[in-house]
């Protein structure tokens, strides 16, 4: 007898039909925890550290950085609420055009797209800054070889791509580690000049804040930029296996070892290195805070060897970046009834790799070539900028599609109880102080470019995205009015099986969305709705903001099926056997 519940044996998949294509379920949680951890642990700490240091001083830094931390730990628990209950591809993009509006849905898509893309020309600039600790001829060869490498691991399986960033992210961690502890013994006095350290750099002229607001406010984009790539867990839901129990493991055991990781480091940064340090940040140099702090230690080789791990560090985030790129326009050329993207964007080869999304996706990268007339610090600074901001408006939207997936689960009448992950101590508060807080961001970051001298340059690093986002959404909205579909076609494809393609296992299974015959039943779409006289109906020629009252909330929701019973039933066995508190202690490290 099979001791698998009948509901859950009844929804056993099918075998995989490799002719239809479709991403593979072939991420592992502990693949995933480190996935989330390598996008956020990267260039940004490693690199962006030095930059803050230099424009806001370490008080600014150590203040921003919490700010930004505690903003993204509450938005990776807003994400994880609607990602374990919609495991998707497309993430928080797809739940943008779901719950809130599908004209912002589309320029957030297509923003975070360019973002991703832009991070990895950025993290292949900043492979060249890190090289300059050594060299400087011909850094740029560097960058065209990382790029070779990452293309070729990304097209390969998405357990080559997990696999790889495992690695290097445990390589990541593990310095980080003896970081703070050398960081500890270089300021009690275990440095080249035999000296107790202490709060000093806190107190030279200039310190500990540095440039005013607007030296204070700048930080923030630094910080967003560093901290950007968490939000990117969601992008990985729609290949994770038993998304049910491993989204919510990795939301509430990863974020805050980052969390511990950023503060702790920021703090030692500041007490160690003095913001005047030359080379922190100019136009041609990027100095690692890292690498200065590991060369106090008096050892030859401890400098060259922080460097080391810096540049593997940037292959990491420049691996993840792509990754996530190519994932958002897949999704992008997945939706339905209306591809978002070229539908070709959505064709994936038999190991499941949407090989023409990632092309397109690397092909951006170029613009790290760029460095060779501007300046590899110049560069590097611009980008930072402009990925710093495209984060901020990801969380914003996260807050916003959160805010609307919550008001239409309510008014719906669906019970609490029946979320697969919720996180109670945000309501109701949670997705309003992250609209609030990252809006006010955004806003003030750019002070130093307008006082107290206007900057083009810099002005439109910080604030290009706003109008983009806004000519993008007004694009696609009146368009959509202009060739409008038909209703009942939209009806037929939603009777066809949801908004996004079916997602293969690697298991010889693949996961089948269940259609809306098999739910509950399920409310009339927004955009069938048929109450002329309400004000909401009366308003729809001025927006396209989905009502709540009426969207599908049983659309894509995620059921166990066996692989899943039994990957629970194993971990149970383990964590109850005379072993379990080896097995414990893997669980928490890996």
């Amino acid at each position: 007898m099979s001791s698998i519940p009948l509901e859950i044996e009844s929804r056993e998949r099918p075998p995989v039909d490799l002719r239809k294509g479709g991403l593979h379920r072939g991420l592992s949680t502990r693949q995933v925890s480190m996935i989330a951890i390598a996008g956020t642990i990267g260039t940004g700490l490693f690199l962006g550290t030095g930059r803050s240091l230099a424009q806001g001083g370490p008080a600014s830094m150590l203040i921003c950085y919490s700010i930004v931390g505690f903003v993204v730990y509450i938005t990776l628990l807003l994400l994880g609420e609607m990602g374990t209950q919609y495991p998707v591809a497309g993430s928080f993009n797809a739940y943008a055009v779901r719950f809130f509006s599908p004209s912002y849905g589309f320029a957030l898509s297509w923003n975070y797209w360019f973002n991703d893309a832009v991070s990895v020309a950025s993290d292949l600039t900043a492979a060249q800054l890190v090289l300059q600790y050594w060299t400087t001829w011909h850094t740029w060869v560097i960058s065209l070889i990382f790029w070779v490498f990452l293309v070729s691991i990304n097209a390969i399986h998405v357990k080559a791509y997990g696999e790889l960033e495992y690695w290097l992210s445990s390589l990541k961690v593990a310095t980080i580690i003896v970081f703070i502890i050398v960081g500890i013994l270089v300021n009690v006095g275990v440095n080249q000049a035999h000296q107790y350290i202490g709060g000093h750099n806190w107190t030279i002229p200039g310190a500990p804040f540095v440039g005013g607001f607007g030296g204070f406010a700048r930080v923030f984009v630094t910080a967003s930029f560093a901290y950007g790539g968490t939000e990117s867990l969601g992008v990985t839901a729609g290949e994770t296996k038993n998304p049910t129990r491993n989204m919510p493991r990795v939301v509430k055991f990863v974020f805050w070892r980052i969390l511990i990781f950023y503060i702790i480091s920021i703090l030692l940064i500041g007490l160690n290195v003095p913001y005047t340090y030359p080379g922190l940040s100019n136009k041609t140099t990027t100095t690692s805070p890292f690498t200065i702090v590991f060369s106090e230690v008096g050892a030859t080789t401890a400098g060259s060897f922080m460097n080391s791990v810096i540049l593997t560090s940037v292959l990491s985030a420049g691996n993840h970046a792509l990754f996530a790129g190519t994932r958002v326009l897949y999704g992008l050329a997945s939706t339905q009834p209306v591809a978002q993207a070229p539908r070709f964007f959505a064709k994936t080869t038999k190991a499941g790799v949407p090989i023409y999304a990632l092309f397109a996706t690397s092909s951006i990268s170029i613009l790290c070539f760029g460095s060779s007339f501007i300046g590899s610090g110049q560069l590097w600074g611009w980008l930072q900028n402009i990925v710093g901001v495209s984060n901020q408006i990801a969380w914003l939207s996260i807050g916003l599609a959160s805010l609307r997936f919550r008001q239409a689960w309510i008014r719906q009448g669906r019970p609490l109880s029946e979320l697969k992950f919720r996180s109670r101590w945000t309501w109701p508060w949670g997705p309003y102080f992250v609209i609030i807080t990252v809006s006010v961001i955004i806003l003030v970051q750019g002070w130093s470019s307008i006082f107290p001298t206007f900057s083009v340059v810099d002005f439109f690093s910080f604030y290009i995205e706003l109008p983009v986002m806004l000519i993008m959404s007004l694009g696609w909205f009146i368009g959509r009015r202009i060739y409008r579909i038909p209703l009942k076609h939209r009806q037929h494809n939603l009777n066809n099986n949801s908004t996004y393609p079916n997602y293969q296992s690697t298991e010889h299974t693949t996961h089948v969305t269940p259609t809306i015959s098999e739910s509950l039943p399920t409310p009339i779409p927004s955009s069938a709705s048929h109450t002329p006289r309400s004000r909401f109906a009366r308003l729809r020629r001025l927006h396209d903001l989905v009502d709540t009252r009426t969207v599908d909330l049983h659309l894509d929701e995620y059921h166990e099926a066996v692989d899943d019973y039994l990957d629970d039933e194993n971990r149970k066995a383990r964590l109850t056997s005379k072993g379990r508190w080896l097995w414990r202690l893997y669980y928490w490290l890996a």
